[in-house]
């Protein structure tokens, strides 16, 4: 294999790095993608940062055992706690969530946004220093999602307890008058139908996944890591692994992932991790 089409790693504590995934192969269709879900230790939200990145090193190494170029941390939570460790401990390259603050501080009319995130997330410097450096003029109204990633990993992103939660979450926030939403946790894009049908119209919902996976093309391009199938080899492979079952992944794959290319998906459950740290 050579060194540009080894794969592109993808991790989140469960499947909402689908919405990332989603995005990369609709733009970079020609990749080979191994994703892992750590399912069995999901969420990630309420747990001690230190914890974090021991599960998201043990994550790393699997990965980097498959070989892969590049990793995409698809999680706000292991973004916030771990990318700077990762960084610093990896000679690869790592990719991690950008909160979106900034496009929504700048493009505010109220001048009033939303965030819906985890606790981590919150605390994260990431997360902090972007606030402090784009949001400072800005009101920022800002709620913990508890409850909702467990909503998603068991697959009721639409239904009834779905929306009273969000009712809950959102309705402060519409009334402190926001104009912007930003999704904080890549497992919330998976709530948009409910969202959109209670946020006013005027509230413009951001997915920062876009944007990460321009910054996953653009380091790909600098560091000729992209991958070029010639002839007949035009297909989309992708390895799925997750600690835990895999059922909810494979429906959501199923249910919200289009490709333009002929897609050779694989699964395996139950992977067995070990960290060192």
């Amino acid at each position: 294999m050579s060194h540009s089409c080894k794969p592109i790693g993808i991790f989140d504590s469960g499947a909402g790095g689908l919405s990332v995934l989603s995005e990369l192969l609709r733009l970079m269709p020609k990749e080979h993608y191994i994703y892992f879900a750590d399912t069995a230790n999901c969420p990630y939200g309420p747990k001690p940062h230190s914890d974090i990145i021991k599960l998201v090193d043990a994550i790393t190494k699997f990965l980097l055992q498959k070989n892969c170029k590049l990793i995409v941390v698809a999680c706000n939570t292991a973004t916030a706690a771990a990318i700077d460790y990762l960084r610093a401990n990896y000679p690869i390259p790592f990719v991690g969530m950008e909160p979106a603050i900034k496009p929504a501080s700048q493009n505010t009319k109220t001048k009033s946004i939303g965030v819906l995130a985890t606790a981590g997330t919150f605390k994260g410097r990431l997360y902090i220093e972007t606030s402090r450096k784009y949001a400072s003029d800005v009101n920022v109204c800002y709620q913990v999602g508890e409850g909702l990633v467990e909503l998603v990993e068991t697959g009721k992103a639409n239904s009834p307890e779905a929306e009273e939660l969000l009712h809950r979450y959102v309705d402060p926030m519409i009334d402190c008058n926001i104009d912007h939403l930003v999704l904080g946790c890549t497992h919330y894009p998976f709530l948009k139908p409910v969202l959109n049908k209670i946020l006013p119209a005027n509230v413009k919902v951001i997915d920062p996944s876009p944007a990460v996976v321009l910054q996953t093309q653009r380091i790909l391009h600098t560091n000729n890591l992209e991958c070029v199938k010639e002839g007949n080899d035009t297909f989309t492979e992708v390895d799925f692994y997750s600690s835990g079952q895999i059922n909810v992944l494979r429906q959501l794959l199923e249910n919200n992932i289009e490709v333009d290319l002929p897609i050779n998906v694989s699964y395996t459950d139950n992977v067995v991790l070990r960290h060192n740290l």
